[in-house]
């Protein structure tokens, strides 16, 4: 067997820079692991993100094993897009409207509702209460539940009440 090699060399990072500023996207992110990279923009205030992996190149009959290699893909796909808009091609804001835009990054559920089983922040306290009273029922040292794991809950549902207001 044949000894990898990177297909692609050069500063693919400064080169990303250049293609965000050529694309006006308003900030851009980009990271990698051992088998996979992403880079991210924002533009006109939504978020988009391209992404590569040493699988999804192996499924398209790339041999690929140079995290680098796939990183220099999505920074040379995101040239052409630079350059089918500088040409006239398209106008960037169409071409980015067919693109699915990535939600809103959701907040960070607050360890307080994750112990009372909330997946997301509810948004009165009556569903803090009934979730609450239904914990109550089973946790209760009177229910067969320890007086510890009842306390922890009820200071959860303190602390959900207190987050709310």
């Amino acid at each position: 067997m044949m000894p990898s090699r990177k297909i692609y060399s050069g500063d693919y990072e400064a080169k990303l820079a250049r293609v965000m500023e050529r694309l006006g996207a308003e900030s851009y992110n980009y990271d990698w692991t051992r088998a996979a990279c992403f880079i991210e923009f924002i533009y006109h205030g939504q978020l988009y993100r391209f992404e590569h992996s040493v699988e999804k190149a192996k499924t398209h009959g790339q041999n690929i094993v140079h995290v680098s290699d796939l990183f220099a893909q999505l920074v040379m796909t995101l040239e052409d897009i630079a350059r089918m808009t500088e040409r006239g091609i398209y106008e960037l804001q169409s071409w980015i409207e067919g693109m699915k835009a990535l939600p809103a990054p959701r907040a960070a559920v607050p360890p307080c509702f994750q112990a009372m089983g909330f997946t997301d922040i509810p948004e009165s306290e009556e569903e803090i209460k009934t979730q609450y009273k239904r914990m109550a029922k089973v946790m209760h040292p009177d229910a067969g539940g320890s007086a510890a794991a009842f306390d922890a809950l009820t200071a959860n549902y303190k602390a959900c009440l207190e987050y709310l207001n």
